[in-house]
């Protein structure tokens, strides 16, 4: 199952749809254009580390995520009625894409592909990387749901595997 279909399911596109006052199709559009971008930029973090970090580059993101015990806590933010606390997800966007402007270029590049409103993407970024990271770290506490490699790094090939079968 993609990653798309998965935050489909769980409820992450109705919620982002509400949350931001616009139809589903239209968050599920904006959603399928951003999350190769947040996933891309997961794979160069994880790719870029090594030594005795097993994560490789994603251990600094998880210990950021995880350290302050708000992993498993970031998909229930994500879906819970009130509205997303976005600082989360700025720092994920931050620690996968280096700086902001990685992140306003992305919402640019998708608007002018997608023809959807710049500022909404960069709206939707945050709350996006929220839910991949929650759902990462959901998968990796449930023992990585039989995916292959270890914790989060697997689960990461797992998603970049299944959107370039796409």
């Amino acid at each position: 199952m993609s990653l798309a279909q998965v935050l489909q399911q769980s409820g992450v596109i109705e919620s982002m749809a509400r949350e931001l006052n616009i139809d589903e199709q239209t968050a599920r559009t904006g959603a399928g254009a951003l999350l190769p971008a947040i996933v891309a930029g997961m794979g160069r973090s994880s790719t870029s580390g090594g030594g005795s970090d097993p994560l490789g580059g994603l251990g600094s993101l998880a210990g950021a995520v995880l350290g302050g015990g708000t992993g498993g806590g970031l998909l229930d933010a994500v879906l819970g009625t009130q509205p997303t606390p976005v600082q989360q997800g700025n720092d994920i966007l931050g620690n996968i894409f280096g700086t902001k402007d990685v992140s306003r270029s992305v919402a640019g590049e998708v608007a002018a592909v997608t023809g959807l409103d710049e500022n909404l993407l960069k709206r939707m970024l945050p709350i996006l990387a929220m839910a991949v990271v929650g759902y990462m770290t959901r998968q990796a506490g449930q023992g990585g749901s039989g995916q292959s490699g270890g914790g989060l790094g697997g689960i990461l090939g797992s998603i970049i595997g299944g959107l370039a079968s796409r």
